[in-house]
């Protein structure tokens, strides 16, 4: 099974995405390590990443591109796999079918976890507290919603034209969101 878990930053993607990848036994891909990895490790990806990063924007398409395609590429992936924050833009939906598309394969189920606007300023600033994370402050958490409003939610109407678009509650507990999606995939 491939699929793709959407939803604003502090959904609790990256929190789901391991659950349930080890659930359905499947590749958790998660570009938000990879770019904190490009970052750590000084490259020149990731120095180019962590720019737009600390300002909020969204690393650009060609790098992001480049980045999954070689990861898509690697054989844990051929049994499926859960992509946790990619796609995020249109041009990097086609980019997506593109390359799976060349591995002979498609997205089978589109995620998106929903919340309140202002428990996910709650959640990234509690996490910010907690793991001394450059990229969540206040002020970057606001702008980061914003450019995931005027960029990435064009992508739930295409996926919802293609009927593989299923929404689930983010709220709550992490059990109960974690039940919520076991019954979704159960389904």
């Amino acid at each position: 099974m491939r699929i793709v878990l959407m939803g604003p930053p502090g959904a609790g993607k990256g929190t789901q995405a391991v659950s349930l990848a080890n659930q359905l036994g499947i590749a958790h891909i998660s570009t938000g390590d990879i770019f904190r990895s490009n970052v750590s490790d000084k490259t020149e990806l990731g120095l180019l990443a962590k720019k737009y990063m600390d300002a909020g924007e969204y690393v650009p398409d060609s790098v992001t591109n480049e980045m999954v395609k070689h990861r898509l590429a690697e054989p844990d992936v051929q049994h499926g796999f859960l992509l946790d924050g990619y796609p995020r833009t249109v041009a990097q939906v086609a980019e997506l079918d593109v390359i799976l598309s060349k591995l002979g394969a498609q997205v089978d189920l589109v995620i998106e976890l929903t919340v309140d606007i202002d428990e996910v300023v709650k959640r990234l600033v509690q996490r910010s507290l907690q793991q001394g994370r450059s990229d969540d402050s206040e002020e970057v958490i606001r702008r980061r919603l914003e450019v995931y409003q005027e960029q990435t939610a064009p992508l739930l109407a295409a996926y919802r034209a293609r009927g593989v678009l299923k929404s689930v509650s983010g709220m709550g507990e992490i059990e109960q969101v974690r039940e919520r999606l076991a019954q979704l995939v159960a389904s």
